[in-house]
């Protein structure tokens, strides 16, 4: 049995195939998923699991170099917005490493999506709610 704390299978894979830039998308319920990205579900009700319980899940397993978010999340939703920057500091921190934020239009994230090797949806109902994270390397 694996010994770290991400155990749902789909997403362990996904971090194990990671390559240096490649690019995963977290979004809430809403997000159109493009149909050439593979869907990883996690949502089973309104705000199960929540937008963050799944980037802290990630992050405990993923390196990353890079962000990249849509304006309109910390205008919309500020809370959401701050917790994410938090947990990307502490990334920082625990890495030694600079992460890279990018914030770009909402319209322009969907598009960008498309370029992700898989997309997350979890149950949050919180606008802007989503997040590219860009892969990075542990050496």
């Amino acid at each position: 049995m694996k010994k770290s704390a991400l155990i749902n299978a789909e997403l362990s894979y996904l971090v194990a195939t990671l390559g240096h830039t490649d690019e995963v998308t977290v979004c809430d319920a809403g997000l159109p998923i493009p149909d050439a990205s593979q869907r990883i579900d996690l949502a089973l009700i309104p705000g199960v699991p929540t937008f963050i319980q799944t980037v802290k899940a990630l992050l405990g397993e993923m390196q990353i170099e890079g962000v990249v978010m849509a304006e309109e999340f910390k205008q919309v939703s500020p809370e959401h917005h701050d917790e994410l920057l938090t947990l990307i500091r502490a990334e920082e921190q625990q890495s030694g490493k600079t992460i890279q934020l990018t914030y770009v239009s909402h319209e322009a994230f969907k598009v960008r999506t498309q370029n992700s090797k898989a997309v997350i949806r979890t149950g949050e109902c919180t606008p802007y709610a989503n997040v590219i994270f860009q892969a990075g390397v542990v050496f």
